[in-house]
């Protein structure tokens, strides 16, 4: 044995300095993430005020649906080009494309170009979401990541809650102008404490972009959402322009096949679809997101328009939506894990979300609040139930090369069917509005500059109204809007009727325990399927799921020891020598548990005294070779047909990182002015 008695003060010192380091660059990625995030949701209740403002209400969808798009199709660019030419100086980019987008939509003064400026915000948007969860990866050893993924998980439940919030209370209190505006000082100290705080190990892979996949999907989908929000309003749906938009969007999904069949990397690889669970998980999300952020976007309308509430109560009155949804997706979640069945939460999902937009439809102007926050509350309830499970289902149906592509597959529909649904629900509401208002005040004397166009265009035409005429409009509006929501359920229901056609298959291990990330808003993060994995796997790295791990290690080893005995006697094999006490402080395991487990190794002959520390005896040492490879055959199991002959050099790679890092890193390493280690 050789004891290293010099430097370890400086260790300590220097080791304390890079933990601090993480934890700024982390709060500057979550900095990052709350500003992508926020955008998708701030903006619904500050809506009717921009009309109001700038005019164009039928293209009001279109300040929700620039954003979704722009994002979602910049995704797999942003993950590749980080991949290659190193995150840091791509996600600064990415922070100074949004604040510049950010600051031209608050200068917008007509609706064009508030659409062109929030596509621009969503392309920085859906960089900062890639990146910002991505870097992670980089400075959190994958045994930490289910911690740090957390954090990122709970901002984007915060976001849903927030957003419509503080989007009311600037529109009220400020100008809606602000909603965009706040962006700026937070990106700017993002930006400040990335250029100085973070630091990345470069590490750049080198990609063949499918940069013409990339586009050629966009503008698929662009011509999809452009035929629905235009179509029956703006142009007639047997016009030319509609047309020509149909032939150009069938002719480029054409090519994007052709050129997917032959892509190197492929942004959606094609194969994918031969899945029938895929495809089904496909089509189920889509439907979820159209559902999802349709209403989202229209209820806040119908909130402060019909029932003349504030910007800012508009947000709390749909916080019952966002509760039934962060309530269900929760114990779906935790169910799936425990239970590992999970096809009752789609079919019950989407049969709920229908019930809700069917009961949505049912509002009208003279609804109560306890009525409103119930049917808010069902809609967000069906909508949990669902979300949660369905990045899992395409997980655990893949094979391992393809796990990155497939969850990335699945958030992109769910973001393209935000898109759509939101464009859908826009068309829908503005034709009805106009047939309504019309046939309300056809023959009636209206007072000068007011007529059914102008309060279509403008909801604060009601106020000129004289109060006889008021209920009309006011009906015309709610009907109009609930009306979007009985369209919609058909849409639920066919989700309905596919997800009874999932196939159950048995849960690998690995993927029992969705991330909540993927839960909220339509976020369509791209990560490899290395990432993927170790994501899972990184929850063995909480206090709970690594005493179980430790249970299940000593059960397979043959030897019945606490699990903190285990996790002991394989600690002193990686580092040569643990002190007990200095160990119960460094690291999460409680000093009672230590305690008893230094007890027990030392009453069974396996560690013995050497001052104040632990080393192994002989008998310890055969232990601990032996819990070593029960640990490593634990983790494998976890990874099921993933781990078969022909399986990936990196998910060897990624087992044997966390074998080595589940006893423990060198920052819980206890110093005391001695370092031992076995010579």
């Amino acid at each position: 044995m050789v004891l290293d008695t010099h430097g370890t003060d400086e260790d300590v010192t220097r080791s304390e300095h890079v933990s601090g380091n993480v934890l700024v660059s982390i709060g500057a990625l979550l900095l990052g993430l709350l500003l992508a995030a926020l955008d998708q949701t701030i903006v619904s209740t500050a809506l009717p005020t921009i009309v109001s403002d700038l005019g164009g209400l039928e293209h009001l969808s279109w300040v929700v649906t620039a954003y979704l798009l722009a994002s979602t199709a910049a995704t797999p660019l942003w993950g590749k080009l980080g991949d290659q030419y190193g995150r840091k100086r791509l996600f600064q980019t990415a922070i100074v494309i949004f604040l510049i987008g950010s600051a031209l939509c608050g200068a917008a003064q007509n609706m064009p170009q508030l659409i062109a400026f929030r596509a621009l915000q969503g392309l920085g948007g859906g960089g900062l979401m890639v990146l910002s969860m991505a870097i992670v990866g980089d400075i959190v050893p994958p045994r930490d990541r289910g911690r740090y993924q957390g954090l990122f998980g709970a901002v984007f439940g915060a976001t849903s809650v927030l957003g419509p919030l503080l989007g009311g209370l600037f529109t009220e209190h400020l100008s809606w102008r602000w909603v965009f505006y706040v962006n700026l000082p937070v990106g700017v100290v993002a930006l400040a404490v990335i250029a100085t705080a973070l630091h990345i190990p470069r590490r750049a892979a080198h990609h063949v972009i499918d940069y013409l996949g990339t586009f050629l999907i966009a503008s698929v989908a662009t011509c999809l959402v452009l035929v629905a929000s235009l179509g029956g309003t703006t142009w007639a749906w047997g016009s030319v322009q509609i047309i020509a938009l149909i032939v150009l969007g069938v002719v480029l999904a054409a090519c994007f096949v052709g050129v997917e069949r032959r892509a190197a990397e492929p942004v959606l690889p094609l194969k994918l679809f031969r899945l029938r669970t895929f495809t089904l998980a496909a089509i189920i999300s889509f439907i979820v997101g159209f559902a999802m952020f349709g209403a989202m976007t229209y209820l806040p309308t119908f909130l402060q328009v019909v029932h003349g509430v504030t910007p800012t109560m508009s947000g709390v009155y749909m916080l019952p939506m966002v509760f039934g949804l962060l309530l269900s997706s929760t114990v779906s979640g935790q169910i799936v894990s425990r239970t590992g069945r999970w096809k009752v939460f789609p079919i019950a999902g989407t049969a709920v979300t229908a019930i809700g937009l069917l009961l949505l439809h049912q509002l009208d102007e003279h609804s109560g609040t306890a009525e409103m926050s119930a049917y808010f509350f069902v809609f967000g309830l069906g909508l949990g139930l669902v979300m949660q499970v369905l990045v899992l289902i395409v997980q655990n149906a893949v094979a391992y090369e393809d796990l990155g592509v497939a969850t990335s597959g699945a958030t992109f529909f769910r973001s393209i069917g935000a898109s759509f649904g939101v464009a859908i629900f826009g068309t829908v509401f503005a034709t009805r509005l106009a047939d309504k208002l019309t046939a309300a005040f056809r023959g009636v004397h209206l007072p000068p500059g007011v007529s059914a166009d102008t309060l279509k265009a403008d909801p604060r035409g009601i106020g000129a109204l004289p109060p006889a005429l008021r209920p009309a409009a006011l009906h015309a509006y709610a009907a109009s809007i609930t009306d979007v929501f009985l369209y919609a359920a058909p849409v639920a229901a066919l989700g309905f009727v596919l997800a009874w056609l999932l196939k159950e298959d048995r849960l690998r291990g690995s993927v029992t325990a969705p991330d909540v990330s993927e839960t909220l808003a339509p976020n369509p993060v791209e990560r490899s399927s290395y990432d993927e994995v170790c994501r899972a796997l990184s929850l063995l790295g909480t206090r709970e799921g690594r005493r179980e791990v430790y249970q299940k290690i000593t059960d397979r080893a043959g030897y019945d020891l606490l699990p903190a005995a285990g996790w002991m006697l394989l600690r002193i094999r990686k580092f040569g020598s643990v002190e007990p006490a200095q160990l119960a402080e460094r690291s999460p395991v409680p000093l009672q548990a230590v305690m008893a487990a230094a007890r027990q190794v030392e009453e069974r002959h396996l560690a013995e005294r050497r001052g104040p520390d632990l080393v192994l005896t002989e008998a310890g040492r055969e232990v601990a070779e032996r819990l070593a490879t029960a640990r490593e055959e634990s983790l494998a199991e976890l990874l099921g047909d993933w781990w078969e002959p022909g399986r990936s050099t990196d998910l060897t790679q990624l087992v044997h990182e966390l074998t080595g890092e589940l006893c423990g890193s060198e920052q819980e390493r206890p110093h005391n002015g001695t370092t031992a280690t076995l010579s």
